[in-house]
């Protein structure tokens, strides 16, 4: 398991001996920090919530092409199946399900 700093600025350790001699001469104690990031922006923290947003918008959309695509297939069989069985009958009804091509 990784070792995690809790958030925040933490001081890295200070010597014992640098602490004493600081609190017994009234001397301060400086700490330089060095940070990668520039203007105090964390960019992953930032970007990461973005590329999953843009991920799922890209997948609804190619999700309601799928289904527009499958429906659109749908219907040209549906037509093609109602067009070679011609009209049907139930009774004395007939229900012509096209229109003839002449």
């Amino acid at each position: 398991m990784r070792h995690r700093e809790p958030p925040g600025h933490l001081a890295p350790h200070i010597p014992a001996d640098a602490y004493r001699r600081a609190e017994a001469t009234g001397e301060r104690v400086v700490i330089v920090v060095q940070t990668t990031d520039h203007n105090g922006v964390p960019w992953r923290r930032i970007l990461v919530p973005f590329a999953i947003a843009g991920a799922v918008a890209a997948g609804g959309w190619g999700l309601v092409a799928a289904i527009c695509f499958l429906l659109d297939a749908a219907a040209h069989t549906a037509t093609v199946i109602a067009g070679a069985a011609g009209p049907i009958g139930i009774g004395g009804l007939t229900l012509k399900l096209t229109r003839s091509k002449h």
